[in-house]
């Protein structure tokens, strides 16, 4: 599935900015089951310097510093990406979860591809008693890790309720998981303290979700959303699988890999630093859009 994607953030400041700088995560990431075809990104007001690298977990990143006065910033991504997932049978043989367990801790794949860098808390995913218990009520001995990852997230999804008033960017996991709701960011910090609890490598997943709109009613341009979703490393035979616990459903063709990292803070779409007093305003719109549609954006 090629999908046309455009990302665009808009600041607006209430006083002028003197200088900001950002890094930018926001060109789709290159790997077995997705290919890149396409980016661009473009920025007002236009950046004094721009310093293009790879990150620590194979992202691309931009460094973008803006020193003119500006009341307004905007940035617009817009790429081309190629979907070409396998298909994901919570049936299908795999191994046990504990044979993972041991594998990981002697794989010597110590890049972004091996288990290493996604075994051990973070700041936003600390090992939490009360969510290791409540993930191990899947992972009982012997079971097939991607059969008990399945009823893993199942359980999540009738156990937890979507409410984007419960949290914002700073709610740790153990608060939104004491409270049973949130948003994907959320489920997805809970999710990866309870398998690293277990022992297991999990990463956290920033991209796309494609959206179907209701029979007869056209697609709402903008509407559209960043999603994020759990990477549970299961041997080196059977590699990550993308599981999404907001959705009960394994991250398939209709999931667009952005960014991946230990957790949240990893992988931030923008992040950075301006020079101003005031408040400002943030406005996010996000297009998710198969090529077979009539409209394109590239």
């Amino acid at each position: 599935m090629i999908y046309d994607l455009r990302h665009k953030t808009t600041y607006r400041y209430g006083a002028p900015v003197a200088f900001a700088r950002c890094v930018l995560r926001l060109t789709p990431r290159d790997g077995p089951w997705q290919t890149v075809l396409a980016n661009e990104v473009l920025i007002s007001p236009k950046p004094a310097a721009v310093l293009e690298r790879i990150g620590p977990f194979g992202e691309t990143t931009r460094t973008v510093e803006v020193d003119q006065p500006h009341r307004a910033f905007v940035i617009e991504a817009r790429s081309r990406v190629d979907v070409h997932a396998r298909l994901i049978d919570a049936n299908a043989p795999s191994p046990s979860w504990e044979s993972v367990r041991e594998n990981s801790l002697t794989s010597p794949l110590l890049g972004p591809e091996g288990p290493a860098s996604f075994l051990y808390p973070t700041l936003r995913t600390p090992i939490t008693p009360a969510i290791t218990e409540y993930a191990r009520q899947s992972f009982w001995p012997g079971r097939p890790i991607v059969q008990a990852a399945a009823e893993l997230m199942g359980r999540m999804r009738s156990d937890f309720a979507y409410d984007q008033e419960a949290t914002d960017v700073r709610t740790p996991a153990a608060e939104a998981f004491a409270a049973r709701r949130g948003v994907c960011q959320d489920f997805v910090h809970i999710m990866i303290s309870g398998l690293r609890g277990l022992g297991l490598p999990a990463a956290y997943v920033s991209g796309y979700l494609r959206t179907i709109p209701p029979p007869g009613q056209p697609r709402l341009e903008g509407a559209d959303a960043t999603h994020a979703w759990v990477s549970l490393w299961c041997g080196p035979d059977r590699g990550w699988v993308g599981i999404d616990p907001t959705n009960a459903a394994f991250a398939e063709n209709d999931h667009i890999v952005l960014a991946l990292g230990r957790d949240y803070a990893d992988i931030a779409p923008i992040d950075g630093v301006i020079l101003a007093p005031g408040g400002q305003t943030l406005k996010v719109e996000v297009d998710v859009i198969p090529t077979n549609e009539e409209d394109r954006l590239l």
